[in-house]
Order: structure tokens, then C-alpha cells, then sequence
């Protein structure tokens, strides 16, 4: 699964007061791990910038003076979270404010027409999974990485690619923490050799072809206990990528998967 997380900066709270994007910052992560593929792009909203918004992110009308307007840049912008899944802390704020500017790009020209982004993109709002994982609870982004011990101390202001990088974080810590497993298997043997240099001579390595591991299968209640498991999971965040994996959706409580 593709997903995009992604936030914004504007120049005030509201598009219908004619406030405007002046930032965006996104992250890509596929299958739950980051690929390092990023979006990040300041515009100039042809419009001053409110002095309440700046006090938040600290983005000022010259800071964005010569930077490029959002028809500049919204084909490439469009290319990147097309088709994807958008993970988006309050998300009616930031695709309300994206709508905004696509509607009034396609009002200006006739093709490519672009939008509304629901219609393209499915869209998760971590605000909303997170009132309804702690309810009654301070459910803020700096909040949550203190609940989920994610470290945002380089976060003074607000910045749209910064927040989203802390966002995947928060993200990966409500829904389920561990996103990637390296086995020394998985390795080819010129990466082993390189790894084995690197790490030193008094390095010993066990062979991987002594013999094969047994494979013990579980009973029938730990088959329980994992299913209600990904149930819990899939309650939480709307879908469990075990689910995804060739050969699981037909496995049923006390039967291998495979």
C-alpha cells in the first residue's frame, strides 16, 4: 500500500476568507516502511500572510516572496499523492485548503482538471483515530509523541515537511509500532562479505545452511489470540497489513495461513 502523510502551512484558518496554502511538505511510505521519497514545496499565496499564522510556523510574506504559485507547482504536487492513501493530522483542515486551490486552478483553465482530492485519494485523519484510541485525552501531534515517545524536540515551529515526518512516526506508533524486520537471511552473500569486513576480523558469522529450523505450529487458541489481535489492529486503524500478505485471507483460527 502507498501512503502519503502530509501537512500544510497557510496564511490563516480559513480558505473561505481567502487565506492560502504557503507550504507543503509529504513523506511516502510504502508497506508501512519510509522510502525516502519526499514532496516539500513553499508557495506564494499572492496574499499577506496573518501575523497569527506566522507566530505558529514562522513563515513570513518574504520568505515566500519569490517563491513559485501554487499553478506552478500543483501538476507535480497532483503527481505525487495521486492515488495514494493521504494520512493527514486534522485532515479536513489541510484538504479543505488544497480543494480550495485546486477549485480555483480549475476555474483558470479548462485541462488538466484537478480534484477534488477525495475522489482520488483515500484519506486517514490521525486527529480522529487518535480521539477515538484516547478519548478525552489531549490528542495534538506534540501530545501524541509524547504519549507514543517520539522525539520532537527539534520541532520549535511548525513546519509542513518536519511535521509530516513526525506524523509517519505518530502514525507507525498508533498503528502498531514495528515496521520492518532485516533478517541476515534476507542478505546477499556479497552484502554478508561486506557487512563481515566492516564489522572486523574477529567477527564469526554462523552458517546459514546448517540444516533447517523445525517449525513448531501454533495451537488452536494462539491462532485465537492472534486473530483477535488483528482484529483490535484493524478496529484501530481502519485495515491490517497482514491481511495483504499472499495466501493469509483464507487461513482460518487453528490452520496454517499458508
Amino acid at each position: 500500500m502507498r501512503q502519503i502523510i502530509l501537512d500544510t502551512e497557510t496564511t490563516g484558518i480559513d480558505p473561505r476568507e481567502g487565506h492560502r496554502l504557503i507550504e507543503i511538505g509529504a513523506v511516502e511510505m510504502v508497506n508501512r516502511r519510509l522510502t525516502g521519497n519526499t514532496y516539500h514545496q513553499y508557495i506564494n499565496p499572492e496574499r499577506d500572510i496573518e501575523a497569527e499564522a506566522v507566530d505558529v510556523h514562522g513563515i513570513t510574506n518574504e520568505k515566500v516572496a519569490d517563491e513559485p504559485v501554487f499553478a506552478e507547482v500543483a501538476d507535480e504536487f497532483w503527481a505525487f499523492i495521486q492515488g495514494a492513501e493521504l494520512v493527514i493530522h486534522n485532515a479536513p483542515f489541510d484538504v479543505g485548503f488544497i480543494d480550495h486551490e485546486l477549485k480555483m486552478l480549475n476555474q483558470a483553465r479548462s485541462e488538466p482538471r484537478l480534484g477534488p482530492v477525495a475522489e482520488h485519494c483515500r484519506i486517514l485523519d490521525t486527529l480522529r483515530m487518535a480521539r477515538d484510541k484516547h478519548p478525552g485525552q489531549r490528542n495534538s501531534l506534540d501530545a501524541l509523541c509524547k504519549r507514543y515517545d517520539i522525539d520532537n524536540g527539534h520541532r520549535v515551529l511548525h513546519g509542513a515537511l518536519l511535521d509530516a515526518e513526525i506524523l509517519a512516526d505518530v502514525y507507525l506508533g498508533m498503528t502498531g509500532g514495528q515496521t520492518a524486520l532485516t533478517l541476515d537471511a534476507q542478505q546477499t552473500q556479497s552484502e554478508r562479505q561486506e557487512a563481515d569486513s566492516a564489522e572486523g576480523p574477529d567477527l564469526r558469522r554462523l552458517s546459514l545452511s546448517r540444516g533447517q529450523l523445525r517449525v513448531q505450529q501454533p495451537q488452536a487458541a494462539e491462532w485465537q489470540a492472534h486473530h483477535d489481535k488483528l482484529a483490535s489492529i484493524r478496529d484501530a486503524a481502519g485495515q491490517c497489513q497482514w491481511d495483504n500478505l499472499e495466501g493469509w485471507p483464507g487461513a482460518t483460527v487453528g490452520e496454517d495461513p499458508a
